[in-house]
Formats: structure tokens, sequence, C-alpha cells
């Protein structure tokens, strides 16, 4: 089922309405859809390079609007959706994860795994369901989610409109490691503002 998804998001991105498709993709995406936008902004900014700005702030933006519908499934209807989109992918009960994020630390940790999934091939609809589940801190929630998807579809899109193919091929092999080590850097960065400002403000 996924690989035909997969052709059919393939052959969308050629469309003349090829924007449109990719705000819904990445719409979709942030709660239910397995195919992430890559798979739309990568042939579309070998077929429009000057547009590649556009295509990535079209993809954040359906991301971050998806996302919060993500929140609010898992915030008010967890038991009627966000359990029928876990079983689809496998994944069982998570009640424990609500004392996860019950303390300092656990915010901590759970932007850690937010700016993870929202950067990484890992899904982020899983995370931005349960984020609303546990009442994470949806200030929070938007920043990273902002950041993190921002940053992943800012920078395919870079590559691919101005380095063409080429790219292309070294993404495809390569944005897992890419994606956890740019991560990795990222959260380090944010670990580093957030005690500064801790020590500032104390």
């Amino acid at each position: 089922m996924f690989k035909n998804l997969y052709r059919k998001c393939i052959d969308l991105a050629g469309h003349k309405n090829s924007k449109t498709f990719l705000g819904m993709i990445s719409f979709i995406e942030s709660f239910i859809f397995p195919i992430p936008p890559d798979v739309f902004i990568i042939p579309m900014t070998i077929a429009k390079k000057n547009q590649w700005l556009r295509i990535a702030l079209i993809a954040t933006i359906g991301s971050v609007l998806g996302a919060c519908l993500g929140y609010f499934i898992g915030l008010i209807f967890f038991n009627e959706i966000g359990l029928k989109i876990f079983e689809l992918y496998g994944v069982d009960n998570i009640s424990f994860l609500k004392d996860k994020v019950s303390s300092e630390g656990g915010t901590i940790a759970w932007i850690t795994l937010l700016a993870i999934a929202g950067f990484t091939p890992v899904p982020f609809k899983l995370l931005t369901i349960t984020s609303g589940f546990v009442g994470f801190n949806i200030f929070y929630f938007l920043i990273v989610s902002a950041i993190t998807r921002g940053s992943r579809f800012f920078l395919i899109a870079f590559l691919i409109g101005n380095f063409g193919i080429a790219m292309k091929k070294i993404i495809e092999k390569k944005i897992l490691g890419v994606s956890i080590m740019v991560s990795l850097i990222l959260i380090i960065f944010a670990f580093l503002i957030y005690k500064y400002l801790i020590n500032f403000i104390n």
C-alpha cells in the first residue's frame, strides 16, 4: 500500500496544482499520512528550481498546521481517533508517557523527542498526537515544530534548488544520518540557550 502511495505522490509532484497538493500532503502527514512531504519537495524543486523558497514555505506551513490538528486530536479525541492512528502504525498503549512530561526534565526530554521527529524520518505524526495526549506545552510544541520542520524542508529545497539532481541522490541516501546530526546540533544549541536563560533569570 505504501509503495503505491509513494508512486502517486511522485506523479502528483508534476501536476499543475502541485503546490496545492504539497500543502495538503504536508498537512495530513503531520497526523496520519505515511509518506513524508520530501517526496513532493524533491521532484517539485528539480522542476522549479527558482521557486525552492516558496515550495519549502508551503510545506512548512502545511506541516505545522497539520501538527496543530494532530495535537488537538491527542488532546480531545485520543480515544476516538488517536488510538486508531497509533494502531495503524502498530503502536500500543502510550498512557505511561503522561508521567514523562510532568517534570522539568521530562519537558526537556519531550522537546528533544519532538525535535528529532520533526527533522528526521521518525514518524512526526505519532509525536504530534502524543503531545496533545500528554498535555505538552502548546507554545513549546509550536516553536519546536516550526523550527525543526522548517529547517528540514528549507534545507532540502535549498540543496535541490541550487545543486540539482546530484544533491537529490545524496539526500535520498544520507538523509537519516544528516537529519540526526543536524537534529542533535539544534537540540544542543537549544539546550544551551535554555540553560543560559535560566541562569540569567536566577
